[in-house]
């Protein structure tokens, strides 16, 4: 496993903006945006673009972060700016670790794109490997805590009532998995730049296996480690949750599908281009994870397998739709060259895990 990338980087040439213009536009309508503007790029992440803004200097200085959509043609349901901005403008009611939004533009004038800014919340993201602050993965106890807190953050966020947030009409429930399966083969379709015969034949098996869904509840839809941060001091508590622009309301599995899709049991082979630390001693199995939630929020595991699947299928077809941007040459990153393969061997993951 590589080492954790960088949390604030120089923003990347092809991925910059007008500073002044953002400055500009920004000054008056959100505290403290009169001083000087100082603009960072967060390292992680192979989708929406994160960036940190900062203003002035000394004891008063203040700190937001904007978010916009990727480079290049997106999935017209994914990287919706003004859905996360509706999603972090209320859930921080009910669900702390949700960052509180404070403005939406859909003027692409000023940054080349819709964007949001929203609060800065200062956590550990774990992404492929245990950061030193929680023992480097040698301590079982903390890596215990950390499969523990993504569970159960993910357990407290489902207990949520929409209504309770005036987000009771985010989404349509009725038939919610019929239509993510459906999406997510179209995506495949659209984005696949070779036939994948596995591919074909795991979205065979999850469109004639689905099962009947659980009652609906908010669903986060890329829950994983490394959109979480955890306090300093302790892995155990999430202090944030990221990445909400696909939030809607519809079956909770489909969640925990896409959390266990990406969680590999000792001796397994890794899943995904930044495999969560599963393997470290401590963390629990996927079926104790799997437990943890059902007994958390007490449902039924017995269709879980297939979420495991759809879920492993599911960052398959992520992967390729960043790595579709790479090949058509809309994005410079090189982190995204080695994603074809990676998508190919979820693909075959999603296969192996069938029941």
């Amino acid at each position: 496993m590589s080492a954790q990338p960088q949390e604030l980087i120089e923003v990347r040439p092809d991925e910059s903006f007008d500073e002044a213009r953002l400055a500009a536009y920004l000054r008056e309508k959100l505290q403290g945006t009169g001083a000087p503007l100082d603009v960072l790029q967060f390292g992680g992440g192979h989708a929406n673009l994160t960036y940190r803004l900062r203003f002035g200097e000394g004891p008063d200085f203040r700190e937001y972060v904007l978010r916009r959509p990727p480079l290049g043609p997106v999935a017209s349901s994914a990287h919706d700016m003004h859905r996360e901005w509706r999603a972090l403008s209320r859930l921080w009611r009910r669900f702390d670790k949700a960052p509180r939004a404070y403005l939406y533009c859909d003027d692409a004038s000023i940054i080349g794109a819709e964007f949001l800014v929203m609060e800065r919340r200062h956590g550990v993201v774990v992404r492929n490997v245990v950061p030193p602050e929680f023992g480097g993965g040698g301590d079982p106890v903390a890596n215990r805590k950390l499969s523990e807190a993504v569970i159960d953050t993910l357990a407290e966020f489902h207990r949520v009532v929409p209504a309770e947030v005036d987000l009771q009409d985010l989404g349509k429930p009725e038939g919610f998995l019929e239509r993510q399966v459906t999406g997510w083969a179209r995506r495949y379709e659209r984005a696949k730049t070779e036939e994948v015969s596995i591919a074909e034949e795991v979205i065979r098996w999850l469109e004639d296996a689905r099962p009947v869904s659980p009652a609906p509840t908010l669903v986060h839809n890329d829950w994983k480690l490394d959109n979480m941060a955890l306090a300093a001091d302790d892995p155990g508590r999430c202090v944030a949750v990221y990445d909400w622009d696909m939030c809607s309301i519809g079956d909770p599995l489909c969640d925990l599908g896409t959390l266990l899709g990406l969680w590999s049991n000792p001796g397994e082979g890794l899943a995904g281009s930044n495999p969560m630390p599963t393997q470290s001693e401590g963390f629990m199995t996927r079926e104790e994870a799997t437990l943890r939630y059902t007994d958390r929020n007490a449902m039924d595991s017995d269709a879980i397998p297939y979420y495991v699947v759809f879920g492993t299928f599911k960052m398959g077809v992520v992967l390729q739709q960043i790595y579709l941007r790479y090949h058509r040459g809309q994005t410079r990153d090189s982190r995204f060259a080695q994603l074809g393969e990676l998508a190919k061997g979820l693909y075959g993951l999603a296969s192996a895990r069938r029941p």
